[in-house]
């Protein structure tokens, strides 16, 4: 299995940027998706972003549309989050998944086989 791990975390401002950034350890399927979520304490873990294997069409959730984007490189086994804008409300652990091929319901957890441990994004206001 492909291992995922996640990098980029870290404290930013209210309206300030951070690039998250997942390895995988080898080749993912360029037939597989990709997607970002994120789990506040207290909360359920939550779609931010996902991206078709061919990274041609991506799909980012109403809380991010406009100041988020997802990106992959399937030459460098990477998919990346770029986050601008940031609002405290973005506070939470962003894990890195994937999923064969294009999910019917993309925006669930269940549907996605392999996970990163998380890194941890805060926004100070």
């Amino acid at each position: 299995q492909v291992t995922l791990l996640e990098s980029g975390g870290g404290l930013v401002q209210a309206a300030g940027a951070l690039r998250l950034s997942c390895a995988a350890s080898s080749s993912t399927l360029t037939t597989d998706a990709m997607a970002w979520f994120r789990q506040a304490p207290g909360s359920e873990r939550e779609l931010v972003a996902a991206i078709t294997g061919n990274g041609r069409a991506t799909n980012v959730a109403d809380s991010g549309k406009g100041r988020f984007s997802i990106s992959r490189d399937n030459v460098g086994n990477m998919v990346s989050l770029q986050m601008n804008s940031a609002k405290p409300e973005d506070t939470a652990m962003y894990y890195c998944t994937e999923a064969r091929g294009w999910p019917a319901r993309y925006w669930r957890t269940g549907e996605y086989t392999n996970w990163g441990q998380g890194t941890q994004v805060t926004v100070s206001s």
